[in-house]
């Protein structure tokens, strides 16, 4: 029997999940997502800080994650982490929908230690990335500290969502990138929670949040 359009829309809502697979000569990156889960997460990249700031992601948002990859860490960490951010975002945005029900928007400052930084999100369709975040060390371990502003990047841009990271102030260099993906987690969790008082309502004017 076929579903009505309202039971599909339902239908929709009730498995928010995505699974997404890309391979190119640099890596080949499997993710998936439940953005109704309980933030469940199995992450393998072989780069061991970036699988911690994932492990964050997940937990803090409560989205379920997996992710798999397999990169050129031989030449750098550079291409793993940005295709990682490319798998991500695609999807996100595939387990989003028409994004009909979402919150939309949610900000917050998130305190660790010394260190606060603040995430404000709108999961409009529409990527842009502001990221004032500046880190006392070029590395934390091995790991670059610039490729954390690479995969939010990748990350925005695959997503279709507005992006906006600061951090206030902080001393040490894992702390900052630790409260960057918490607080994007948390405004994240918030932002594709269904609205229970539009949850078949797409929140925007326009009638449409795909750009």
């Amino acid at each position: 029997m076929r579903r009505s359009r309202r039971q599909e829309r339902a239908f929709a809502m009730t498995s928010r999940t995505a699974e997404i697979s890309r391979k190119t000569n640099e890596t080949a990156i499997s993710v998936t997502v439940n953005l109704d889960g309980a933030g469940k997460h199995e992450m393998k990249t072989g780069i061991g800080f970036f699988d911690h700031m994932l492990d964050q992601l997940a937990r803090h948002s409560l989205i379920d994650m997996t992710v798999s990859a397999v990169g050129d860490l031989h030449i750098d960490d550079h291409h793993t982490v940005e295709d990682t951010g490319i798998a991500l975002g695609q999807a996100l945005a595939k387990a989003l929908g028409d994004r009909r029900g979402v919150t939309r928007y949610a900000s917050l400052d998130l305190a660790m230690d010394e260190a606060l930084t603040r995430a404000a999100i709108d999961v409009s369709g529409r990527p842009f990335l502001i990221f004032k975040v500046d880190f006392p060390t070029q590395k934390i371990g091995t790991f670059d500290t610039e490729l954390v502003r690479e995969f939010f990047q990748a990350f925005a841009q695959n997503a279709g969502i507005t992006l906006h990271v600061e951090n206030l102030y902080g001393a040490n260099s894992h702390h900052i990138a630790e409260t960057c993906f918490k607080a994007v987690a948390r405004v994240l969790r918030t932002a594709v929670e269904i609205d229970p008082r539009q949850a078949d309502a797409i929140p925007s004017t326009k009638g449409t949040l795909n750009g």
